[in-house]
């Protein structure tokens, strides 16, 4: 199925896309694309999440509470966030 996806915003240094895909059952999948950089020095990462929702909104919702959060960690990415390709400062 096709994404559903919201515009875009800034968040500090990074522009969050948050969207959402309708699953072959019909309830939603979040996800959202974090980015920051300019020219050949953009970084763009996306992050899909297993939390399924009845209905859009909600899992845009969703979408945009987990961007914010990863936006603000600022790189600092907890254990439970995998995959992240961006260096963590100490």
């Amino acid at each position: 199925m096709y994404p559903l996806q919201e515009r875009p915003f800034s968040c500090g240094k990074f522009l969050i896309s948050p969207s959402a895909r309708v699953t072959d059952a019909g309830d939603f999948e979040p996800s959202v694309s974090l980015r920051r950089g300019h020219g050949s020095g953009t970084h763009d990462k996306v992050y899909r999440f297993t939390h399924r929702f009845a209905s859009h909104g909600g899992a845009i919702d969703y979408a945009i509470d987990r961007g914010r959060a990863l936006a603000m960690a600022n790189g600092q990415l907890g254990p439970h966030i995998q995959g992240t390709s961006w260096p963590v400062k100490n």
